[in-house]
């Protein structure tokens, strides 16, 4: 089965209407240009995931064959002159199919070439080449990083076509390789581990950062990369405010020009929310394309959703009631409220994604939103949510998916005599359907579970917590996993700038990117690990202080 126009039509047609993120590379940001291999790297991956979802798609010599190439210039990485017979689009894709086969020298290449006429015809080959010419081609004519392009195009073509159920000639390699990171050592002490780390955080900060944009123009002096570099700075120490800290980004920066801190924020004000979410997403996503090539990071798992507040607002809040919204504890306190979805389990606490909270909002329209998010990123199996989110219609929207979920249950007068009757007969745990009103003559129906707690400070009905689960309670225990979404809020607050400013898009924009941060932490952790045990522990072998002095580091300063 080949591609046809109408199959190569509908696979191009769902790239352009992706929610997140243009395609090519260069056009959704200006740290790409049409000479960057990071750029090129990802429209690869971008490229391939969407080809080979597709039915028709089960060749990964077509794909080589029709990737798009046009818009990249590859005479940045030529290093011949003149006029070579042979165009260097045409070489790059003949690398890429000698990589996927896995030969190690260019004779094998030179005798499939040779079998396969019409291949070489959609290759664009008038001649084929001989073994010295493509010898030539990959160790003089290449440089060192387009080779490496190579290499990785192969990888990720490989693990998506795998991913889909294609046939592969060979097994990608799953534990990602990066230049000088081939170690001997069995149990690594901490300088090897930040030596990998430090490799490591070079290569995933150039492609997370790579999504975000200020739209500052073509003519500016200061380098986008110095903004995030402050930002990163700004996270480096607790309560930092974007004056002060940018004083202090003057003189620990290598770069010629820095931004003035009124000027940053100014800039970041101009950022929608929606621009800041879109920006935060398609980092994450290509965040996720990282780790998700290793054998150790869980594609499948489970999902917490929560609410985190800022520290209680104190000033006055007229214009902004929407805002600076009440706490969760229904005190008399006002403060900023965000929402998240974040990877718990076995898997490593990537914030998927977050979102403000504004006055008004339903917790529907917030656990729809972000799940739809962490849906579009990896396979959600079960969802974990606080008893704010205990609502018949939340739950009927995640049983409608197909998910699975628990929530503690507000103890409502039927729960306490319940409870109470159960504390009676000394019995520790008891589940019970329950049938919940939708309206309309509508219900969801569910599982409620009693559980007694250990070591109760209580002597009555209090002795028990009462959960909602679509699946019983053979999920209970996971619950256990929610405590990591608020051991990263704890991180993640750490990592925010300063700000008395009520401006609603800097202040989540200063969340946002604290989840970043956070998150790029934890996978490079993941990252490290693997490279250097082919294996991962979910206790952080990687401090976020040396990940923050890495980032700042690799984003401009010395």
């Amino acid at each position: 089965m080949g591609s046809t126009p109408v199959s190569r039509r509908s696979v191009f047609r769902r790239i352009a209407q992706r929610q997140y993120g243009e395609w090519p590379a260069y056009d959704s940001t200006p740290l790409y240009g049409c000479t960057s291999l990071a750029g090129l790297e990802s429209d690869v991956r971008t490229v391939s995931e969407t080809w080979f979802d597709h039915d028709s798609h089960d060749s990964l010599e077509e794909f080589v064959c029709v990737l798009p190439l046009a818009y990249f210039r590859f005479s940045a990485h030529d290093r011949y002159e003149g006029s070579p017979r042979y165009r260097m689009d045409i070489l790059f894709r003949v690398f890429v199919l000698k990589e996927l086969h896995g030969w190690e020298h260019e004779t094998a290449l030179v005798d499939y070439l040779e079998g396969c006429p019409e291949l070489c015809e959609q290759l664009g080959f008038e001649t084929i080449p001989d073994q010295s010419t493509l010898w030539r081609t990959w160790h003089e004519r290449f440089t060192a990083d387009l080779r490496e392009t190579v290499e990785t195009a192969a990888r990720t073509i490989l693990i998506k076509a795998q991913n889909s159920g294609v046939e592969i000639p060979r097994e990608p390699t799953r534990k990602l390789r990066y230049h000088g990171s081939e170690s001997g050592e069995s149990e690594p002490d901490d300088q090897t581990a930040l030596e990998q780390a430090e490799k490591i955080t070079d290569h995933v900060s150039r492609v997370v950062f790579s999504a975000f944009s200020l739209d500052r123009g073509d003519e500016c002096e200061i380098h986008e990369n110095a903004y995030w570099s402050l930002q990163t700075y700004l996270g480096l120490r607790e309560n930092l405010a974007a004056n002060e800290g940018a004083r202090s980004f003057i003189h620990e920066s290598t770069r010629e020009r820095t931004p003035l801190g009124h000027v940053h924020r100014d800039h970041i004000r101009d950022l929608s929310i929606d621009q800041i979410r879109e920006m935060y997403r398609q980092a994450i996503r290509q965040l996720v394309d990282e780790v998700a090539a290793t054998e150790e990071f869980f594609r499948a798992g489970i999902v917490a959703i929560d609410i985190t507040e800022a520290d209680p607002f104190t000033g006055d809040r007229t214009g902004h009631e929407d805002e600076i919204i009440g706490t969760k504890e229904k005190t008399d306190e006002y403060a900023y409220q965000w929402a998240t979805v974040q990877l718990v389990g076995n898997a490593v606490p990537i914030v998927l994604d977050a979102r403000p909270v504004r006055k008004g909002e339903t917790r529907l329209e917030i656990v729809e939103d972000l799940l739809d998010s962490a849906e579009d990123l990896v396979h959600v199996d079960n969802v974990l949510m606080d008893r704010e989110f205990d609502s018949q219609h939340v739950l009927e929207m995640i049983s409608q998916r197909g998910l699975s979920y628990v929530v503690p249950k507000r103890m409502q007068t039927s729960e306490k005599a319940q409870a109470k009757r159960l504390l009676q007969r000394d019995q520790d745990r008891y589940e019970t359907d329950r049938k919940l009103h939708l309206g309309k003559n509508e219900w969801h129906e569910t599982t409620l579970i009693y559980r007694r707690k250990e070591d109760s400070e209580y002597d009555d009905h209090r002795q028990y917590s009462v959960f909602i689960s679509n699946h019983g309670g053979s999920f209970l225990s996971e619950y256990g996993y929610r405590w990591e979404i608020e051991s990263g809020y704890r991180s993640i607050k750490r990592f925010m700038a300063a700000t008395t400013s009520k401006d609603f898009g800097l202040r989540f924009f200063y969340f946002a990117f604290a989840c970043l941060l956070y998150s790029i932490w934890r996978a490079v952790d993941l990252l490290v690990q693997v490279a250097l045990t082919d294996e991962y522990e979910h206790s952080p072998v990687v401090t976020a202080d040396n990940t923050l002095t890495l980032l700042k580091k690799e984003t401009g300063i010395g």
